[in-house]
């Protein structure tokens, strides 16, 4: 079968021939209608990912959308290692499976599934978002950070806050205040400090590194110690940097609390248990996804690109 093929760490897959899947007990195959690109995507593939088991050559692709054998439609993921989801044909667990709505499109669910999910569950199951509350989306430009936007406002978030650098793009976005981190850092400071001031409740963090280090640098200067007002912070990704310096003083000084939410954190199987609930909302247009799709034979060439708040998904 034809498939995107990682031969080298690091570098971008090639289209070309990979043996077929032959699926286990408990499998099914799946003919592959769309995968989505996504940044998790390329880190596995880099073997910068956590969870990267660095195996070459290897398939790649977490997930997608395509046709089991009696021609249900389904959103599938969670092939065994060296395959993945870009691909001809993909052997998956069959209760990894999910049959779609027949209003969604095949390339608006492989596109809106992994960041619709991750920005869902950070907010509503490790955020804890309650109606009424402020949150402060770090990141909010991508693709990801635009569902969070939206997620927000469905789960009854009273006030919006988006930071990031392509600030053009939430132009459409429902959001009450935006932080443009291509600022100098004084500038993005004193938004920082104006937002603080007006209290936060929940903070996703899909950047780390330095903005995130000025938001604690920000937050542990804004303590009240006769009102102190409660934070989760739930980092989700790393765009802006892998690692951050974390002052003690950012823990003494304000009530905070610091949460991840990704494959380990959040079991796999509650992403599969929440995954209609997701395709539901975004069938009946509550959520939203930019997408392009692009046909497989040109992965190689569209892997370097770089992602503007509208996710590719690989087609045959």
């Amino acid at each position: 079968m034809k498939a995107a093929v990682i031969q080298s760490l690091g570098q971008p897959p090639q289209y070309q021939e990979f043996s077929d899947p032959s699926p286990i007990e408990g499998e099914v195959l799946i003919q592959v209608k769309a995968a989505g690109l996504h940044p998790i995507v390329r880190a596995l593939a880099s073997g910068s990912h956590y969870s990267s088991e660095a195996q070459v050559p290897m398939v790649a692709g977490i997930d997608g959308v395509g046709l089991r054998p009696d021609g249900t439609r389904v959103y599938f993921g969670g092939a065994r290692k060296p395959w993945g989801t870009m691909a001809d044909r993909c052997a998956v667990p069959a209760a990894m499976s999910i049959p779609l709505p027949d209003s969604i499109e095949d390339t608006v669910a492989a596109a809106i599934a992994n960041p619709g999910m991750s920005a869902w569950l950070s907010l509503k199951e490790r955020g804890q978002l309650q109606a009424g509350q402020t949150v402060l989306i770090m990141g909010a430009t991508g693709v990801a950070g635009h569902l969070a936007i939206q997620a927000a406002r469905l789960l009854g978030a009273k006030r919006i806050v988006a930071a990031g650098r392509n600030v053009d793009s939430l132009a459409g976005e429902d959001v009450d205040a935006v932080i443009a981190l291509g600022e100098p850092e004084d500038a993005i400071l004193s938004a920082l400090e104006a937002e603080a001031a007006k209290g936060i409740d929940v903070i996703i963090d899909y950047l780390w590194g330095r903005p995130t280090e000025l938001l604690l640098d920000v937050l542990s200067k804004s303590f009240n110690p006769s009102s102190t007002r409660a934070m989760r912070l739930v980092e989700v990704g790393e765009s802006a940097g892998k690692t951050i310096s974390l002052p003690g003083a950012a823990l003494r000084s304000i009530n905070l609390q610091i949460l991840g939410s990704g494959f380990g954190s959040v079991p796999l199987q509650s992403i599969f248990t929440a995954i209609p609930q997701l395709f539901a909302m975004a069938a009946s247009g509550r959520l939203r996804v930019d997408v392009e799709a692009v046909p497989l034979a040109n992965v190689e060439s569209a892997w370097i690109r770089a992602e503007k708040a509208r996710r590719i998904v690989f087609v045959p």
